[in-house]
């Protein structure tokens, strides 16, 4: 079986790269014709802390991906998932499977084109970073988790599990919803540190005062998912239980779940967001419009309020036509809307 990895970024270019090195069948479908061609002809370079390793690999752009696609690792940015699945939807095998290697709620917008039978929940809070055509960067160690959308255990995941494991170790829940939803809740909190050219420890350590808006921006995303059922579960270097406390006024909770953030990226390579990498270095849009746009329209049919996520976003938006620069005063900014 070919294991079609569709968005050969930093994400799916390390994901590919190492299932080929370990004798899988891989297939990397990437719209960067520049990097198709590098990687074609040079294969995928891999730098981390063990050291840079060249990886020979295939690939394609969408164009040329055939018909009677098997298995779609999707790694593409959750704003460009919908122009993926006009490509991928039609080749889909009629026992394929799709499985979300993305930030986001994309789960709810595959299983809607491919149907919830051939979609595959994943949390992926490893790290990476596009460098240039045909080489990235690894930026340290995370959870890797997946499951069925509905709970139940399947042969499918399991199998998958073990595939994944030459990626990063892999874990199968009964709730993969509440780990998806998780990263995306505790992502607003990371999109917040991409407004200024600073670390991402350097953020959450700064004062008290931001450290409560980061606690606040986060609950206020936390009561969407809940809102929706989700049972939100801990993961890495987050637990949805200390943000609820810092919110009630608990400061032990808030330095812990400040500290805890700290912590991981400090031993992290990558010590930046990509959001902040698109603003800063590649000088284009982010996926912060569609990853908390996505959420600000779930809340609005609950009726609920987001104003310091909404503000976020607008500031975000603002970076990225030039209309501000990163700045302490645009944590000022969120901080005086919490």
């Amino acid at each position: 079986m070919t294991l079609t990895v569709y968005g050969a970024g930093a994400i799916g270019g390390i994901t590919g790269a190492r299932l080929a090195r370990a004798g899988h069948d891989v297939l990397l479908v990437d719209k960067a014709e520049d990097h198709v061609t590098a990687m074609n002809a040079r294969g995928l370079t891999i730098e981390s802390r063990d050291g840079v390793v060249t990886i020979p690999v295939r690939a394609i752009t969408p164009a040329g991906l055939g018909p009677e696609v098997d298995l779609v690792l999707l790694a593409v940015k959750s704003q460009d998932t919908p122009a993926a699945l006009e490509v991928l939807t039609p080749r889909l095998a009629r026992d394929g499977a799709i499985v979300s290697l993305q930030n986001g709620l994309n789960e709810a917008l595959i299983a809607a084109a491919v149907g919830e039978s051939r979609t595959v929940g994943c949390l992926v809070n490893w790290a990476a970073d596009w460098q240039a055509p045909g080489r990235i960067l690894h930026g340290g160690g995370g959870a890797l988790v997946l499951g069925e959308l509905d709970g139940r255990s399947s042969e499918r995941v399991q199998r998958l599990a073990k595939l994944l494991e030459v990626v990063a170790p892999t874990r199968v829940s009964d709730n993969i919803l509440g780990y998806t939803w998780a990263k995306h809740v505790y992502g607003a909190l990371l999109v917040a540190t991409a407004v200024v050219d600073a670390h991402v420890y350097e953020v959450v350590e700064r004062s008290p005062e931001i450290q409560t808006m980061l606690v606040a921006l986060t609950v206020e995303n936390m009561r969407v998912a809940e809102r929706a059922g989700i049972r939100l579960e801990a993961f890495d270097e987050y637990d949805p239980a200390d943000y609820r406390a810092a919110a009630r006024g608990d400061e032990a909770a808030r330095e812990r779940a400040m500290a805890s953030i700290a912590r991981h990226y400090r031993a992290a390579t990558k010590t930046k967001t990509g959001i902040w990498r698109d603003l800063a270095v590649r000088k284009r849009k982010t996926e912060v419009g569609a990853l908390l746009g996505a959420t600000v329209a779930k809340a609005r049919t609950y009726g609920l309020a987001m104003p310091l996520t909404e503000r976020l976003i607008a500031l975000i938006e603002d970076l990225e036509t030039g209309r501000r620069q990163m700045s302490w005063t645009n944590l000022d900014d969120l901080v005086r809307a919490s």
